[in-house]
């Protein structure tokens, strides 16, 4: 499903938001407000879970405030019927509670939580929701609803920023971003991940601060950036890195690409890669090569006697490129090659035409491995064309190649099939000599393979099918015998 939502989201206040959890969560809640509310203790749904059920997009897990301290939280989510309990966000105040495979997270009221100058978090628990409201990133993300009695509480007019579909800072964007640089580049994830646009002085203050990101840790960045790019408009993301001057502190290595200055000779590349990204599919090996398929091309760059401009080993170049920016940000090793490989294949598929042999197409098979899927619908998303004809010709081409990679798959995978019984076994069983009687049987056995009637290993089963059939064709018997002056 789409993160986001395809018609006008349902915000009116006048009905609980409560009744829009599925009935799963809605249990649940139900569950802790009972236990919370006897203890004497306030329960809050928060953020982004009370952000979705106001814009009518999928819930899975729950997020709640508290005024109940952790050990408290971990004493009622037992009474509740939690089936299990987990406590790595304790020293944070965050509890987290299982019920049945739901992920439930349970946090006491913060007044304070950014990164020191030794990048360790600081917190202090909070007497109200209003104060742990006040220290959250964005308005959207600044809503609570009475876990009770449904109440929504909007200090810092979320709701109308859901209206309005904007990103906005809660308070002083400036102070937002200082305590916490990480949410600039949020910021961009949740327009991706939305479609909302940014708020001119929330914008502004992203701007200024841009730099800030050098304090942020490159697993946090990675983290970001991956949400950023399996959103369903990840290149409204992307551009707005680049206009806001993030880019050049989280991906470094595309500023060449995002200023690359298109002319009459060749297409803008960067606007053709945000496009390549939106149009492949949102798995994250495939998001990320189609981010950095091109990312070589300012280095390789060049220009012949006729004017024409090419960018030979680009692909090679890419790849090495894309190692050296997924290392850096530390991701894992799978991913990093996986990714470099696409791109270092990406040009391989789209060459393909008529005149390929089936050995050609076997070898792009090996060499993509199990990367071919992936492959094909990177170079699929790769076709940016504005001519509607060159857009049906690359498609045209590349299901051409899809179907003839699935009819020497097929071929393949019947060549595996065969009969349970070889050759000498069947010249055992009837006592016959080699000749062409057996590959009648053997083939009359595969077929039965083939379609179902007799399982590859059977051989005893096969043994009295095969005696049967010879019995049905006793011109094949003779045949081998009369071959072989055995009448």
């Amino acid at each position: 499903m789409n993160e986001r939502a395809t018609t006008g989201p349902e915000l009116s206040a006048a009905r609980s938001v409560l009744e829009r959890l599925p009935p799963a969560l809605h249990d649940i809640n139900d569950r802790l407000a009972r236990a919370f509310t006897a203890a004497g203790h306030e329960l809050y749904l928060v953020g982004g879970v009370v952000r979705d059920l106001l814009l009518g997009r999928p819930v899975t897990d729950l997020d709640y405030t508290t005024s109940a301290q952790p050990e408290e939280t971990k004493r009622l989510g037992q009474a509740a019927g939690a089936d299990s309990i987990y406590t790595v966000g304790e020293a944070f105040g965050t509890i987290g509670l299982v019920f049945a495979g739901v992920v439930v997270e349970i946090t006491t009221y913060r007044t304070e939580w950014y990164p020191t100058a030794d990048r360790r978090p600081a917190v202090r628990f909070g007497r109200s929701l209003l104060e742990d409201l006040a220290r959250r990133d964005f308005t959207v993300n600044a809503m609570a609803v009475h876990a009770v009695t449904g109440e929504l509480v909007d200090p810092y007019g979320g709701l109308r920023d859901l209206e309005r579909r904007v990103i906005r800072a809660v308070g002083d964007p400036r102070e937002r971003f200082r305590e916490d640089p990480l949410r600039m580049l949020r910021a961009a994830r949740f327009a991706a991940q939305l479609g909302f646009d940014v708020e001119t002085e929330t914008r502004e203050a992203m701007r200024e601060l841009a730099a800030e990101l050098q304090r942020v840790s490159v697993e946090r960045i990675a983290m970001e950036l991956d949400r950023l790019l399996v959103a369903p408009e990840p290149d409204r993301g992307l551009e707005f890195l680049r206009e806001t001057g993030l880019l050049p502190f989280v991906l470094p290595e595309l500023v060449p690409l995002a200023e690359d200055v298109a002319d009459r000779r060749h297409k803008d590349v960067w606007r053709h890669t945000l496009l390549v990204v939106r149009q492949s599919p949102p798995r994250l090996a495939v998001r990320w090569a189609a981010l950095l398929h091109d990312a070589a091309k300012p280095m390789t760059r060049t220009v012949d006697e006729q004017g024409e401009v090419h960018f030979f080993g680009h692909e090679v170049k890419g790849a090495e490129l894309a190692r050296k920016a997924l290392r850096r940000l530390r991701q894992e090793k799978a991913l990093v090659e996986r990714v470099a490989r696409l791109v270092e294949l990406h040009l391989r598929p789209a060459a393909y035409d008529e005149t390929w042999t089936d050995s050609a197409v076997r070898r792009l098979m090996v060499e993509a491995g199990d990367l071919l899927e992936d492959l094909l619908d990177l170079v699929a998303a790769d076709v940016t064309s504005a001519r509607a004809w060159r857009r049906r010709e690359a498609r045209a081409r590349i299901e051409r190649l899809r179907a003839h990679i699935r009819r020497l798959e097929e071929e393949a995978a019947l060549a595996q099939i065969k009969s349970p019984l070889d050759g000498n076994e069947l010249m055992a069983i009837f006592g016959l000599p080699p000749g062409r009687w057996i590959a009648k049987v053997k083939n009359y056995l595969r077929d039965l393979v083939i379609e179902g009637e007799l399982a590859p290993g059977d051989k005893e089963t096969a043994r009295i099918l095969a005696e049967r059939w010879l019995a049905e064709h006793p011109e094949v018997i003779e045949s081998a015998r009369e071959r072989t002056g055995r009448r």
